[in-house]
């Protein structure tokens, strides 16, 4: 029988402590009251500790190829990694080239991960769907030039050999499956074939928290992505900061149902770390929020029922209908769930109090939400929500030994951060690193927020969107994206999944909408009339011009991961959206009526 990890949240969660300094020209910096304690050294002493203190405690689980659950141990999975990480040594790749995964997340790409991080060598999670949504493989063969891996690994030939055979780089190519394909490529359990040696551990012990522990690469519609080094200190950092505000973690160990990818700072660092630090398990999730796949994660969480869940916007948006429908399926997944994490963008309240009517018929305690704000370049928590909020929008306050400035900028206020787990510079691109701090090494993040009360900072911080998402109508009024959108889209629920805002140098405010399974389920008459009716609604909410859509277009299809228009979390790039999608805002604004369009 489990222990509720948050069965008393009152000593569970740190109470919301803050210190506020107001600076020139309206800016201020928030901290927390709380010094960041003492740190791990690397991440490799986490699997250690674990695999002595609880050897026989399962780390990492998956389904084999007959549907059953494979599990490892702590100690299975120290002792793997030990070979991998002999298997690295002997293949005497070049210093300073990365280890390089292109495929989705397995126990194999895990244990990979985790090898090269223990020796001190750096790796690089690059996203699956640079292969597998798409056959123009240029921007994959682009980034792989860009890192110039010392070796690259995929899990199945099959289904990543023919992009990576077509990439002109020589680096060795490494399959868990059907390495056979492809000529000279390798097993992976030939990296694993050999004894751990005495240099496993001579690396290991060399490793400090300035060594570098892996790439990640941040999200981005054109050109390549940045590449942002993460140290040891700076993982390590934001795991002590997490565990003193969530003091539960330290008290029963997390189960967790995880498809977020580890190309991403949400599901590698900050979710995986989590388990591992705190001597947690991690259930791989074959399943994502996607048609045909959603409803394996269900599956899996009505299975293991996680304790935790972590989890973007549209994920949740996803599972909803399935737990609206299904008492039964409702009643599995929050049996012994504690507390729901959003992010990777904002919740729309709408969502929130869906699932919150949901848990309510089937348990007596009310879930607790919680979330966190960051970016890949910070490790990636800079605030997290320690204690019990009454709806979506705030972040949470800084974490120990972090800081976050509030910056006057046009109608908003600029979030600048600065903390151990704040990165010191992009690899190899020292102009972009000078850009990315100010004059006092704040981090310029790019997001907006505000006091969710300005008498009380203790109260948290609201996001207020991206700065460099809003726009100006043609009556000189600032647009607030963020708000426009979340708006919108919880007035529009269940059938709008998201929105896209346009107006920029219009005369009036619009929106691209992009439609929830179950709006697409529906006759289109319905849905139009729910629109339209959530759009007289937003207008009587009052705002005026620049924050109640007065037209909007339904579009046909979802948004485009091959595009850039969405990124493996779920999160919709507005500006790529935007882009790509021009004669459908030109369609919105025409004088022609478009059948897709409805108006006030």
């Amino acid at each position: 029988m489990r222990t509720p990890i948050l069965s008393s949240r009152g000593d569970s969660l740190a109470p919301p402590r803050v210190i506020r300094q107001d600076l020139a020209g309206g800016a201020f910096v928030l901290r927390s009251e709380d010094p960041l304690q003492a740190c791990s050294r690397c991440v490799g002493d986490w699997l250690d500790d674990w695999a002595i203190a609880t050897p026989d405690a399962v780390f990492l689980a998956e389904r084999g190829s007959d549907g059953e659950w494979l599990r490892l141990s702590y100690q299975q999975v120290r002792q793997r990694v030990g070979r991998i990480a002999q298997g690295l040594i002997s293949a005497d790749l070049p210093a300073d080239r990365p280890v390089v995964i292109v495929s989705d997340n397995g126990i194999d790409h895990a244990l990979l991960s985790l090898a090269a991080l223990y020796i001190g060598r750096v790796s690089c999670t690059v996203s699956s769907a640079y292969t597998r949504m798409t056959r123009d493989w240029s921007k994959l063969h682009g980034i792989l030039d860009m890192l110039e891996p010392g070796l690259v690994y995929a899990s199945d030939a099959g289904v990543y050999g023919e992009a990576l055979a077509l990439w002109k780089g020589s680096a060795p190519l490494y399959f868990s499956r059907n390495a056979g394909q492809l000529p000279d490529a390798r097993t992976f359990e030939s990296l694993a074939a050999g004894r751990e040696g005495p240099m496993v551990e001579r690396l290991a012990a060399a490793v400090t928290p300035q060594t570098e522990a892996k790439y990640l690469l941040t999200s981005g519609s054109t050109g390549h992505p940045k590449v942002v080094v993460n140290t040891h200190r700076m993982l390590c950092a934001n795991q002590q900061q997490i565990a003193q505000v969530w003091p539960f973690l330290e008290r029963e160990p997390l189960v967790l149902v995880e498809w977020l990818p580890w190309s991403h700072t949400f599901g590698a660092n900050h979710n995986f770390n989590m388990a591992l630090a705190h001597g947690g398990a991690l259930y791989i999730d074959e399943g994502r929020p996607a048609p045909g796949l959603i409803e394996k994660t269900l599956a899996n969480l009505r299975e293991i029922q996680p304790n935790f869940h972590f989890n973007v916007p549209r994920g949740f948006d996803m599972l909803l209908p399935y737990l609206e429908s299904d008492p039964q399926a409702a009643a599995d997944v929050f049996a012994r769930l504690d507390g729901l994490f959003y992010a990777g963008a904002a919740l729309p309240q709408s969502t929130w109090q869906r699932l919150q009517k949901v848990a309510a018929g089937v348990r007596d305690q009310p879930l607790w939400f919680t979330c966190a704000w960051g970016a890949t370049e910070t490790a990636p928590a800079i605030t997290t929500v320690h204690w019990e909020i009454e709806r979506a929008g705030c972040i949470g306050l800084p974490l120990p030994g972090s800081e976050v400035k509030f910056v006057p900028n046009g109608e908003k206020l600029e979030l600048r951060v600065k903390g151990p787990q704040v990165f010191a510079g992009y690899r190899r691109a020292p102009e972009l690193t000078a850009a990315a701090f100010d004059e006092q090494g704040f981090y310029r993040i790019g997001d907006a927020g505000k006091l969710v009360d300005p008498d009380d900072p203790a109260k948290g911080i609201a996001f207020d969107g991206r700065v460099a998402e809003d726009f100006k109508l043609t009556s000189g009024t600032w647009v607030s994206v963020g708000t426009v959108r979340l708006r919108a889209v919880s007035a529009m629920s269940p059938y709008v999944a998201d929105a896209v805002v346009t107006g920029h140098d219009r005369a009036d405010l619009g929106l691209l909408l992009f439609l929830s399974p179950q709006g697409r389920q529906c006759e289109r008459a319905q849905v139009l009339g729910h629109v339209r009716s959530a759009l007289a609604a937003l207008r009587e909410g009052g705002g005026g011009s620049s924050q109640s859509p007065g037209r909007v277009l339904v579009l046909e299809d979802a948004p485009a991961m091959d595009a850039g228009e969405i990124t493996d979390k779920g999160y919709v790039n507005q500006r790529a959206v935007l882009a790509r999608r021009a004669a459908d805002v030109e369609a919105l604004y025409a004088d022609s009526p478009d059948p897709r369009v409805v108006m006030l």
